[in-house]
């Protein structure tokens, strides 16, 4: 089998002491979307964080096969974007201003502004606008956009829809199809259940900072399951 684009072996993550994730081992490969499921506070973001060193981490986090040492920076640079909870829009700078900080990882690939413009038709015609005047909706498209423009294998997203109209969600749901159809591999912890089913070929559920399933999209589905993660 090819070597993982993210590998978690043996994973503790804690801050200020309090433990958040218990020996946590996955591996996500090249094409993969995998949905990340669970109750509030069961683990999943500290997940995705901790691929930046933002937790206090034991145990190691590989990218292509290779430890993780340096924090967010080495995690860009070796192919793993996160589009965080929140958006994290640079309010001082412009749509267009904000994507072009994507390419500080100096990575090659194809996603240029015009390939984000197209997918998110809404940012070219803003482009100039101040990033955070843009709608709720707009500011997730610039937030995946931004990630994007570091040439990721691996996009990372962080509750993407949360507080979106349903015919937002409906676009970003068909833009991640996109990017899926392009050969990036996705990373998505949503609370909204049919997202993950439209999108993931598997999911892995946690509970209390375990990994307590792992498997099929549809086994899901199964009251086993969802009596486990209660969701």
């Amino acid at each position: 089998m090819s070597v993982p684009i993210l590998e978690f072996r043996n994973v503790t993550s804690s801050y200020g002491g309090a433990v958040i994730l218990r020996d946590l081992s996955f591996s996500i490969h090249e094409g993969e979307t995998v949905g990340l499921v669970g109750r509030n506070g069961a683990g999943k973001s500290t997940t995705l964080m901790s691929v930046y060193g933002i937790p206090t981490v034991r145990g190691d986090i590989l990218v292509g096969g290779v430890k993780l040492k340096g924090g967010a920076h080495l995690a860009t640079t070796r192919g793993v974007s996160l589009v965080p909870q929140g958006k994290r829009i640079f309010p001082n700078l412009t749509v267009e201003e904000n994507l072009v900080l994507g390419r500080a990882s100096r990575r090659k690939g194809t996603w240029t502004l015009e390939a984000i413009y197209e997918l998110f038709p809404n940012l070219a015609r803003g482009k100039k606008r101040p990033g955070t005047s843009l709608s709720g909706g707009e500011q997730q498209m610039l937030a995946i956009g931004r990630a994007l423009m570091a040439e990721p294998s691996l996009l990372m997203l962080d509750e993407p829809t949360e507080g979106l109209a349903p015919v937002v969600i409906d676009t970003i749901i068909d833009a991640l199809k996109e990017i899926r159809e392009r050969g990036t591999a996705l990373l998505l912890v949503e609370q909204h259940i049919g997202m993950i089913q439209k999108l993931a070929s598997r999911f892995m559920a946690l509970r209390s900072g375990e990994l307590v399933a792992d498997g099929p999209i549809a086994d899901l589905e199964s009251r086993e399951v969802q009596e486990m993660i209660a969701l």
